[in-house]
This record gives C-alpha cells, sequence and structure tokens, in this order.
C-alpha cells in the first residue's frame, strides 16, 4: 500500500515536472514595464509573458532601482538584466523564467553586452535602434533619464515632410514592385495640382494588369517605404556567402529586399507620415493581401519581423496617455503583436479616409500607462532564437 502511494506521488511530481517543460514551447517574451502612478516615483520591473499574451509572472519587484534591457541567454534559461540606481550606478543581474535563481553579477556577461537590438524597420539609416523612452511625467525622478519631448518629435522625422515635398514635387515618387512579382504600388496626381504632396496610391496586378486606387498617405508623408536595420556583421556574412556561391545580388537587390516583411502570407512593407506637432509622426503599413493601407498607431510604432513567422512586433508609441487615478498625461510606449490578418477600424469620412490597426496582443496591463524600458523573446527551434528590443540606441 505504501508502496503503491510513493509509486502516484512519483508519477504525479513528474507529471507536473514534465507539464511545465512542455508549457515552454510557447515563445516568451520578458519586458521591463514601468507602471505609471498618479504620485511619488514609479518603477520599472520585469514581467514574463506567453507569445498569446498571457501574464505567466512578474519576475522581479525591488524598488532600489530600475530594471530596464531584461535579454534571454541563448539557451533561454537565463534572463539578464540591468538595474539602475541614483548617481549613474548600474547593476547586472540574472533570473531564470519561473522568477528564481536570482543573481548579482559583478560585471556583465560578454553576450549580454555585446547583444544589440534585433532588426528593425524604421526612417532613419542602418543604425537606427528602436527608441523606447517616451518622456514620462515631470514629477517623477526618472532613471534612466528619458528622451525629451523634442528629440522624440524628431526622431521619427528624416524622411518624412521635407524629404517627400523635395522628392514629390516634380516627378510622382518611384515605383514599388513586391518582392514576390505579384503587383506593384504607383501614384497618380490627386486633386490638388498646386499640392506638391497630393499623391494618391494605386496598386497594379502583374497577372491581370486590373488597376486599384488604394488612397492617400496621412500628413506629410514620406513616399519610400521604412528601410529595414539590419545587423552589419550577419548582412556581411551572408553578402560574402553570395558571393562565394556565384550569385552576388547587386546593391539595388538588397535594398529593395529590405522594404518588405514578406513571411509566408504576410505581406507587407511600411511608410512613415508626419502628422502634426501634437501627434508627430505615425506608420502605414500596406497589406498587399488587402490592397489596403493600415495605421498601426496614431503615434509611431517601430515594425520588428519575427523571423519564420507569420507576425511581427511593434514598439508603440502612444502620447498624452492619462495616468489612471489622476488627470495627468504621459507619453508612454508599449511592446505589440501583429499578426497575418490585421484587423482594421476604417474611418470613411476623414479626409483623406484612413484605416486604423488593432494588434492582437499587447504586452501590458489594459488601460495602463506605461513605459518600456526594453524587451526580449525566446523563440524555441526558430532562427534566431532571440528577438531583442535594446532600451536605449545600439
Amino acid at each position: 500500500m505504501l508502496m503503491q502511494l510513493m509509486l502516484r506521488t512519483f508519477l504525479l511530481v513528474a507529471g507536473l515536472a514534465l507539464t511545465a517543460t512542455v508549457s515552454r514551447g510557447d515563445s516568451e517574451i520578458v519586458i521591463a514595464i514601468r507602471y505609471l502612478q498618479p504620485k511619488g516615483t514609479s518603477h520599472s520591473h520585469l514581467y514574463l509573458y506567453r507569445e498569446d499574451g498571457k501574464l505567466l509572472r512578474q519576475l522581479t519587484n525591488d524598488n532600489s532601482g530600475q530594471d530596464v534591457d531584461p535579454i534571454f541567454a541563448p539557451d533561454g534559461e537565463t534572463i539578464v538584466f540591468s538595474r539602475e540606481k541614483p548617481n549613474d550606478t548600474r547593476e547586472f543581474w540574472s533570473v531564470d523564467p519561473r522568477g528564481t535563481k536570482l543573481k548579482k553579477f559583478d560585471v556583465a556577461p560578454d553576450w549580454y553586452s555585446a547583444t544589440k537590438s534585433s532588426p528593425s524597420f524604421t526612417s532613419g539609416g542602418e543604425e537606427e535602434a528602436p527608441s523606447s523612452s517616451p518622456t514620462p511625467p515631470q514629477e517623477e525622478s526618472a532613471w534612466p533619464a528619458a528622451a525629451s519631448e523634442s528629440t522624440l518629435q524628431g526622431q521619427h522625422q528624416s524622411v518624412t515632410a521635407l524629404d517627400a515635398m523635395a522628392d514629390a514635387k516634380d516627378r510622382p515618387p518611384e515605383i514599388i514592385k513586391a518582392p514576390d512579382g505579384s503587383g506593384e504600388i504607383f501614384w497618380r496626381k490627386g486633386e490638388d495640382k498646386e499640392d506638391p504632396l497630393d499623391w494618391v496610391m494605386w496598386f497594379r496586378d502583374s497577372k491581370s494588369g486590373q488597376e486599384a486606387k488604394v488612397g492617400k498617405l496621412r500628413g506629410f508623408p514620406s513616399f519610400e517605404p521604412l528601410q529595414i536595420r539590419r545587423n552589419t556583421d550577419r548582412q556581411r556574412s551572408r553578402r560574402e556567402s553570395s558571393d562565394v556561391d556565384g550569385q552576388r545580388e547587386s546593391v539595388g537587390e538588397r535594398e529593395q529586399a529590405n522594404q518588405f516583411l514578406f513571411e509566408g502570407p504576410l505581406r507587407l512593407t511600411f511608410f512613415s507620415c508626419h502628422l502634426d506637432s501634437t501627434n508627430g509622426t505615425t506608420v502605414e503599413a500596406f497589406d498587399f493581401n488587402k490592397r489596403k493601407l493600415i495605421q498601426l498607431s496614431p503615434n509611431w510604432a517601430t515594425p520588428i519581423p519575427l523571423p519564420g513567422e507569420a507576425e511581427f512586433l511593434t514598439l508603440t508609441e502612444n502620447r498624452y496617455v492619462e495616468i489612471p487615478g489622476s488627470a495627468k498625461t504621459a507619453n508612454c510606449s508599449y511592446v505589440e503583436r501583429w499578426g497575418t490578418n490585421i484587423k482594421e477600424t476604417c474611418y470613411e469620412q476623414h479626409e483623406p479616409p484612413y484605416c486604423e490597426g488593432e494588434p492582437k496582443v499587447r504586452y501590458a496591463r489594459k488601460g495602463s500607462a506605461a513605459i518600456c524600458y526594453g524587451a526580449s523573446m525566446y523563440r524555441l527551434g526558430k532562427d534566431p532564437a532571440v528577438i531583442t528590443i535594446r532600451s536605449e540606441a545600439d
């Protein structure tokens, strides 16, 4: 009888252990989130989510500093992060995904210091990285230091209003050909012949030759799609490999490939549009499947590909978010996940008409005012296994 009881207990414990191991087959994302409070100083802690948005657990709760830049180790078994304290003091810690084995380092592991932000679509050059430091309430003591409002407004305007006007004044914007050969985006002048930016987007299907009117990009748009910022070492390695095979790509082919997010049924390209000084710059995705423009955020959103998956992340900025329990507002940032079939709400009465997209998941409390200070996703069996969003430019 005793032996049977012991055997049952052993099988139960083994089963629970197996279940815990199997559940880690889902991708997990750890995010440093600072939930803003109406009074006092709020603190950034680490939160672990399953890829479908389920909060698994809060990993840290120390209020002596701000926990930032969590990064999964390559095997997914450890998360290393920085703890920033007053007087420019920085500590390095690790914790496992189960919220145990908290450990302090004398110096950061080499792999942690060397890890860069993963490739992302930006309006600047290749070296531009996602920013995740919108302005918090001025009453708070902010460590790490947040970007100023003027800095934020300037980050995403490098190829918007002025460049668009200069490029589009005397000639239509360049034709954008889908990399799979399915069709092309082209432009026709709108009704306002005096407006140098009044260009309407059209799509021409390669097989049928049929043309469909898409509509206008909002505000002061950049007619050139966002470019993906790649890891320079990885890009150089691929280029050298291509040379060895005798299949060298032209610079133009490489640059064009960097304008698209084609992963299985996911087929997108992104444009930046400067709206005004209040709303700043937004990002619109052209969906080749729907032949439709979809705005990803009322403000900025940095698209971050998930190679091998027909989905992508965004580091999304929302301005003037009301802090719960007060009349104060703050500029916030969130990590969001988008799927192949983006849901949208369209405003046909607006001039010009536009559609707002809805992400599958926002990795944060509903209705919160929050700031993201870095994130990392571990994807078992995928390449790369770790996707990283650092809180500061690389």
